[in-house]
């Protein structure tokens, strides 16, 4: 491994994760390359610092990475693989998406206080698509399933993290709370 001796930290992650079939933990990287959390830390935010000048991106959810494409090259990436969006999704699809983007990690029950409806079948939907993902068990009565976003959701939204989403803004109808 003598040549692997020339590469700076984040060099090496980068070329890490590049190498992983699937999204990899910052604790896998960090045991990979024999460096600590922190040092595998401080190398990412490095790494992420040089990528935003390129065209990759290190994308993040929750504690896994992966090398992805910038949004800006999408169109063209797509026009080379031949691909095109698929994925067409209701109101009420879209509605529950937003949902669990925001307040991840959310349970149904959750979802479908916020929602007024029923949301059974939607989130099947959304899981479906690769969209959201069960995360987990809260630790209330009956332990009910977290739902989170995923790396597609990510991708499909143009987006490097799930604190990328645009902020909430307060909806225009609510009634102004008088002052006391």
């Amino acid at each position: 491994m003598s040549n692997d001796a020339e590469l700076t930290p984040s060099a090496l992650l980068e070329a890490l994760i590049f190498a992983s079939p699937q999204p990899v933990a910052v604790r896998e990287l960090a045991a990979a390359a024999g460096l600590s959390i922190e040092e595998t830390d401080a190398a990412l935010a490095d790494l992420e610092g040089r990528l935003a000048q390129g065209g990759l991106r290190l994308q993040r959810s929750r504690d896994r990475l992966q090398l992805v494409s910038a949004p800006a090259a999408a169109p063209y990436v797509e026009t080379l693989l031949g691909l095109e969006v698929t994925i067409r999704l209701t109101q009420a699809a879209m509605e529950t998406l937003a949902i669990v983007a925001y307040a991840q990690p959310v349970t149904r029950p959750q979802v479908e206080s916020i929602r007024g409806v029923s949301s059974d079948s939607t989130l099947r939907t959304l899981l479906s698509a690769g969209l959201i993902e069960e995360t987990g068990r809260a630790e209330s009565l009956g332990r009910p399933i977290l739902y989170g976003t995923t790396f597609e959701f990510l991708q499909q939204f143009g987006l490097e993290r799930p604190e990328d989403l645009p902020p909430l803004r307060p909806r225009e109808d609510a009634e102004a709370v008088p002052p006391t």
